[in-house]
């Protein structure tokens, strides 16, 4: 399995006890999809590795706590601090409506109500307090904030997002 057909869960952060169980920070708003998992990917060495769970439980409702099998002392749970978990793509649930995965959006056509055909979605940089569509229009790079209030419309079929950019912003970098 490569990397670039899965997505990331969470980060193993911390150790729990003396028997190999480990906290695991997850990066989502449900953390509840994430409990019956049968096994995951663990990035070591740049390669994914997998991993079968023996047992998953929510700790302090924002971490995971996870018990992998033949994970069963501190020193192989040390081994593992630091890791990045991740599941295959196809096991994320299927969004509709205006809700989107941002690597499901990468090649999508933006066009605005007032100024027409944008360009071509190339990436969302979400390492911002605000995530922004990286939008490509002939060699230009625009950014716009992925928001519920500039986003309009998400069109699967066609290809397209129809937003309501802020007034003279897709102008600044023209």
């Amino acid at each position: 399995m490569q990397k670039k057909d899965c997505f990331f869960v969470g980060k193993i952060v911390k150790k729990y006890s003396f028997k190999g169980e480990l906290l695991v920070k997850l990066d989502t708003d449900e953390p509840k999809q994430f409990l019956k998992m049968e096994s995951v990917f663990v990035e070591k060495h740049k390669n994914l590795i997998p991993f079968f769970i023996e047992s998953v439980s929510l700790h302090k409702s924002s971490l995971l706590r996870i018990k992998f099998e033949e994970v069963s002392t501190e020193a192989d749970a040390e081994t593992l601090l630091g890791s990045e978990l991740y599941l295959p793509l196809d096991l994320l649930p299927e969004l509709s409506g205006n809700q989107f995965y941002y690597h499901e959006i990468i090649g999508f056509k933006i066009v605005d109500t007032s100024f027409g055909e944008v360009g071509t979605i190339t990436g969302v940089n979400d390492s911002t307090a605000q995530a922004l569509f990286e939008i490509d229009r002939e060699g230009v790079e625009i950014l716009i904030p992925v928001s519920d209030e500039i986003i309009k419309e998400v069109d699967r079929t066609t290809k397209t997002i129809l937003i309501e950019a802020p007034e003279g912003l897709i102008d600044i970098y023209l």
